[in-house]
């Protein structure tokens, strides 16, 4: 392995210039011409870590996700880690167990580890959050949650919601059950819910039932156990995909096929929800492309550039076997 030194060696002269030349630093046009030959000659990579702790400006970029099983966060973290690596800039994960105050103590941690900016896939947004992105002072961007005054982006979630509700109807049905998540997450727990209830209202002797269930496949699959056997609704509509796998498996073991029994859908477009049967009918979020454009708009805050405050992304309905005309 190549080190500095290997490299001070082949061009005579001190490691301490090395340095200056690989931190950007003053040199003079002749040794960098040489520096550069013989870089490019060893294919030596810096330490980015080691630079990192030397640097007042690293290259390390923290991310705080919700939870480790996140479909949807581990989707942006993949298009993070390689718009990242473009860029020669480290990504440090903390994951935080969907705990609020876990968010807000990460926060402060990877402001204290000398990250550069943070991108912050939040749960909630509350005044505490806020006080510790303004603390911190630097660039944090919010990933599927938006607050006024911060930098976020965030899917179209109400928008999400209005076409799979008008979907639904347009299918016959006028009877429904919402499983809902809690709704202190507001992207989740209240957008998506809303748009879909504003489509259902503008149809005429629609009823649906709230219930709130929980984001975990497991515990969402015994609330469905228990839902399913006196179940009225001829369609449910699921605040995640992950809910809607749940019921999907409870119907499975109660014996009860879907659609014919009901319908089913979810929101998110995993991957696994093409492959189980039936295929389940989902609005396919564009996670890819939020940690894309994340990545890029805050390398162009780091460099003193301006972003919009808000960045919305589009959403497509997946229409699947697991949805029919009633």
């Amino acid at each position: 392995m190549v080190t500095i030194n290997d490299i001070a060696k082949r061009a005579n002269v001190a490691k301490s210039t090395v340095s200056r030349y690989l931190n950007g630093g003053s040199v003079s046009q002749k040794t960098k011409e040489k520096l550069n030959q013989i870089v490019a000659e060893t294919g030596y990579t810096p330490n980015t870590f080691a630079q990192s702790l030397k640097a007042k400006k690293t290259n390390m970029i923290g991310t705080i996700i919700p939870r480790l099983d996140s479909y949807s966060a581990n989707e942006a973290l993949a298009s993070i880690d390689e718009e990242l690596r473009e860029r020669n800039f480290q990504l440090l994960i903390t994951n935080t167990n969907q705990l609020s105050a876990r968010e807000i103590e990460s926060i402060y941690s990877l402001a204290k580890q000398k990250v550069a900016g943070i991108l912050l896939f939040a749960t909630v947004i509350t005044e505490e959050h806020k006080k510790a992105i303004t603390e911190v002072g630097i660039p944090v961007i919010l990933l599927g949650q938006q607050a006024e005054g911060f930098y976020h982006i965030v899917h179209e979630e109400y928008q999400a919601g209005y076409k799979l509700g008008k979907y639904a109807t347009r299918l016959g049905h006028k009877d429904f059950l919402y499983l809902n998540v809690f709704e202190a997450d507001v992207a989740v727990g209240q957008l998506r819910k809303n748009g879909v209830l504003a489509a259902l209202k503008e149809e005429k002797e629609s009823s649906v039932e709230m219930v709130e269930v929980s984001f975990s496949f497991e515990k969402a699959y015994e609330q469905a156990l228990k839902l399913l056997p006196t179940l009225k609704a001829t369609y449910i509509f699921c605040a995640t995909d992950n809910i809607a796998l749940a019921v999907l498996k409870a119907a499975h073991k109660l014996g009860l096929e879907v659609p014919t029994a009901f319908s089913l859908s979810g929101f998110g477009g995993y991957q696994i929800t093409s492959i189980v049967t039936p295929s389940i009918t989902t609005v396919k979020y564009a996670y890819k492309e939020l940690g894309q454009v994340a990545v890029q708009n805050l390398i162009k805050l780091l460099d003193g550039e301006e972003v919009p405050e808000e960045v919305q992304l589009t959403n497509e309905l997946i229409a699947n076997e697991s949805t029919q005309q009633y």
